[in-house]
């Protein structure tokens, strides 16, 4: 517990999408010297959280996609009156810093890049890795793609980081949260997936008000900067 000397505290504990990764990463040293709390962090896709939230796994706050937090605000799993959009994210394609930047500005120009591409990675249980196979399948390529992919969980753009792969598709702020790679854009709006993102107090949360005062920072007008710097779009 808080002493009046500034000795260690228990730290709060977020439970967050990878997807906003890089505005925390950003913010929380700034919290963590207004308050003097440390903050722990615990980053994974929403589709990973949410099962270990099922099972009983419980932190101060949780950032996830808009729906899931909205699934556990009826479920009494999270307290709806915490309930705080907080910004929205696209699904983009990287490459290795340095690297020719391949077009995707059209969908055929995209489709072309894929081909062309060594390998190709995306993730496995993220929105967009969910979203990014379902575009495949559409344009009818998924079989082939995937014959040249790496998918897995976690940061793609590590794997173009480390030339692994030649493309690496995931949220914008996601490939943005990795050091190593260009960010070359969104991919085109005809298969473009708008994801926002929501966060939320636990019910019974140890310290629901540091929850409530960091939830607050982050949708503060001063954060707006750091929001966007991430590679997320503002609410």
């Amino acid at each position: 517990m808080a002493t009046s000397d500034g000795s260690r505290r228990i730290p709060l504990r977020i439970l967050s999408t990878r997807a906003t990764r890089g505005v925390l990463t950003a913010l929380l040293p700034l919290a963590e010297r207004d308050t003097g709390r440390a903050i722990a962090v615990d980053y994974a896709a929403t589709n990973e959280l949410i099962p270990r939230i099922a099972a009983g796994e419980r932190a101060d706050l949780v950032l996830l996609t808009r729906d899931a937090i909205d699934r556990l605000c009826a479920d009494g799993v999270l307290d709806p009156a915490t309930r705080t959009d907080i910004a929205q994210a696209l699904v983009g394609l990287a490459v290795k810093a340095g690297a020719p930047r391949p077009d995707i500005a059209t969908v055929d120009a995209l489709v072309a890049t894929l081909r062309a591409a060594r390998a190709v990675a995306w993730s496995r249980t993220g929105a967009s890795g969910i979203h990014f196979a379902r575009v495949l399948t559409r344009l009818g390529i998924l079989e082939e793609i995937a014959a040249k992919a790496i998918v897995r969980d976690g940061f793609t753009g590590e794997l173009a980081a480390s030339g692994q792969v030649e493309v690496a598709i995931q949220q914008v702020s996601e490939l943005m949260a990795v050091d190593g790679v260009d960010v070359v854009g969104p991919l085109p709006d005809a298969v473009q997936e708008v994801t926002a993102f929501a966060g939320a107090v636990f019910v019974g949360a140890p310290d629901p008000e540091g929850a409530r005062d960091l939830l607050a920072r982050l949708v503060a007008p001063a954060a707006r900067p750091l929001v966007e710097r991430s590679g997320l779009k503002p609410v």
